[in-house]
């Protein structure tokens, strides 16, 4: 008699339903499709990776590229590997990160040789011909730096890394 009343409060228990959102699919899982880098494997395997040059299991490195390499059992960091991200100083800029869409589109001509000609070198000839500083065949008196270049010097300064064409 003493059984029966104990067996009766677990049994009452038991009989609790319950409802489930997930399938039980007989206690298979695909683990295919979970990424579980670097960890699969015995204890062996693990220390073999951080131990061994050439593990027989790679160590995954999730897209990160190394900064150095491995001399003679030792790591070796390459100063031109580590990335240097450059941001400039933007406290008193006055534009915005963003462009509405309702912002007018911008129509401009091509920028051509008269152009070119009119923005560096057209106020100084007015300026010296106002002020009686030209020659008689319409050259300067006193010529400025850019205007002493010859052809393949203008050129070569044209092509050098940092002039406006790159």
């Amino acid at each position: 008699m003493n059984n029966c009343i104990k067996v009766v409060p677990i049994a009452l228990r038991c009989q609790q339903r319950s409802i489930s959102t997930s399938s039980v699919l007989e206690g298979k899982r695909n683990f295919r499709k979970f990424n579980v880098y670097n960890k699969r494997g015995t204890r062996v395997v693990k220390e073999a990776q951080k131990t061994l040059a050439n593990p027989p299991v790679a160590i995954h490195k999730r897209g990160v590229r190394e900064t150095g390499i491995l001399v003679d059992g030792q790591y070796v960091e390459i100063p031109e590997k580590i990335p240097d991200i450059i941001v400039p100083d933007l406290t008193n800029c006055k534009l915005k990160p963003y462009v509405s869409y309702k912002a007018p589109d911008v129509v401009q001509s091509e920028f051509t040789s008269l152009d070119l000609f009119n923005a560096v070198y057209s106020q100084k000839i007015i300026e010296d011909f106002k002020a009686g500083k030209l020659q008689a065949d319409g050259s300067a008196k006193e010529p400025s730096v850019n205007e002493q270049l010859t052809p393949e010097e203008a050129l070569q300064r044209a092509r050098k890394t940092g002039s406006d064409i790159f």
